[in-house]
């Protein structure tokens, strides 16, 4: 259980900011990721591509994989950061459910936490087709939702309980992808 000393790093959400917040609090680090360096990761991906998008006059603020101005990162720039890290990213098939999911880990402690990309509408339903990014770990034997959407990091009882979220998650057109740590 968490003892009463644990200290749970939690960013808040800011802009479309939430790939960095979501980062961040799965790394439970402020500066695990920054803005600076995950543009760095964007651009680095276009440079790097074969088939580089060609110049637009909107190219300076609607880059390929983020919008310079509000971040809006995509899951081209999650899966190089966190390989910058020494994770890998496995995308979790939603036809088989989370009950698959082993988020008891054994000993050998292969699973770092879980980056959601789920679905959204704000704005009273008027902005649809928006996705968001939202980590969940477990931090001292138990789970938390870091979604920097909420004022603070909200604890889950037991993996039963994670399962059912991530049921959940998947039957609104959620994606899960679990984070691994390289062995």
């Amino acid at each position: 259980m968490v003892s009463e000393k644990t200290q749970i790093y939690h960013e808040r959400q800011r802009l479309q900011f939430c790939l960095l917040h979501s980062l961040n609090n799965l790394f439970q680090q402020k500066d695990a990721f920054s803005r600076a360096s995950l543009n760095a990761i964007s651009k680095k991906l276009v440079l790097d591509d074969p088939n580089k998008e060609t110049w637009t006059p909107l190219s300076f603020l609607f880059k390929p994989h983020h919008n310079a101005i509000t971040g809006n990162y995509d899951i081209n720039v999650l899966i190089s950061a966190l390989e910058g890290k020494g994770k890998s990213v496995v995308w979790h098939d939603h036809r088989i459910g989370a009950s698959s999911i082993d988020l008891d880990d054994g000993p050998e402690r292969t699973l770092m936490g879980i980056v959601l990309n789920v679905p959204v509408k704000r704005y009273a339903g008027l902005w649809r087709g928006s996705r968001h990014w939202i980590a969940v770990r477990k931090i001292d034997g138990v789970w938390y939702n870091l979604d920097s959407d909420f004022a603070t990091p909200q604890s889950f009882r037991d993996a039963e309980e994670v399962r059912e979220f991530l049921d959940c998650i998947i039957g609104h057109g959620g994606e899960i992808l679990l984070v691994k740590n390289d062995t």
